[in-house]
């Protein structure tokens, strides 16, 4: 197993963890973890990468061990965190970003915000959520302000076996040694001899901003990187969660240079179902001369 670092920042006034695997002065590659996950998370896809890298990867704010913000979460303040994030490790010199899911969402709608600080994008299975109608906006407000008048908490787990129990459970392709691997990541101590996930339970919360996806679709036309999409070769979810395959066709053609590849026997998670595939995958695009 490829060997990690950790170290923390301030990042807009919060302490950030941020795990290293590689040499300083290798090429940098920004790995963006998903919802309620860790940048430990990438850890089997570094294992096959073949060439030197140096891999940063942040655990977002109110995840892993990185500081808690305060009892809600705006999802600009990611794009914020990664723009101090790269402007602390690569102050010179557009990046490479690699995200999963929620991080890939971050990192697409970064590559359009500021298109010359991103030189090339990978995204796993982020496809954008389906688009919010108007009259929703007053529910989704009273459900907010309904969930911020109670504690928020996670289920929690008699051990990390347990946790890595479960997590076989979520994705039945994933291996006892990657299980256990993660829940030593994914799980800690609660303060009551049990074990919960590394994060905030806030995240729980309802976002009471509406997805417009007209906003991510014309974001999306100002990136100006290199541009690939990896997917499972099944949409199970992007489909369960109400994008059509018309809204993804129109996502596709957003991006001015993209490439999409689907990588079969995998589920949303990618970079565990298949880290060797998805990490050649990634360095035939990063070595590529036309990207």
């Amino acid at each position: 197993m490829t060997p990690s670092r950790s170290r923390f920042l301030s990042i807009r006034g919060l302490r950030y963890h941020l795990r290293e695997w590689g040499l300083e002065g290798a090429p940098k590659l920004f790995m963006l973890h998903g919802w309620m996950d860790v940048s430990a998370s990438f850890q089997f896809v570094v294992d096959e990468l073949a060439a030197d890298w140096h891999v940063i990867a942040p655990d977002w704010r109110g995840f892993g061990q990185t500081e808690w913000s305060s009892d809600t979460y705006w999802f600009p303040d990611y794009l914020a965190d990664l723009d101090a994030i790269l402007s602390a490790c690569s102050p010179d010199e557009a990046v490479t970003l690699i995200g999963h899911s929620l991080g890939g969402n971050v990192a697409c709608l970064y590559a359009g915000v500021r298109p010359a600080r991103v030189a090339r994008l990978i995204a796993l299975d982020a496809f954008g959520l389906a688009d919010s109608r108007a009259e929703l906006a007053p529910g989704r407000l009273e459900k907010w302000l309904h969930e911020l008048s109670a504690p928020a908490s996670f289920r929690t787990y008699p051990d990390r076996a347990a946790l890595a129990a479960r997590l076989k459970t979520d994705n039945p392709r994933l291996a006892d040694a990657k299980a256990a691997f993660l829940a030593e990541h994914l799980g800690e101590p609660d303060g009551h001899g049990r074990i919960r996930l590394a994060g905030d339970p806030a995240h729980r919360r309802v976002n009471a901003v509406l997805y417009r996806r007209a906003e991510a679709v014309a974001t999306w036309r100002r990136v100006g990187a290199p541009t690939l999409w990896i997917e499972p070769a099944e949409p199970e979810l992007r489909r369960k969660l109400g994008v059509s395959d018309e809204a993804h066709a129109q996502a596709r053609a957003s991006f001015r240079d993209f490439r999409e590849v689907q990588v079969a026997d995998s589920g949303h998670n990618l970079h565990h179902d298949q880290p060797g595939r998805v990490a050649r995958i990634v360095e035939a695009f990063l070595l590529s001369k036309e990207s």
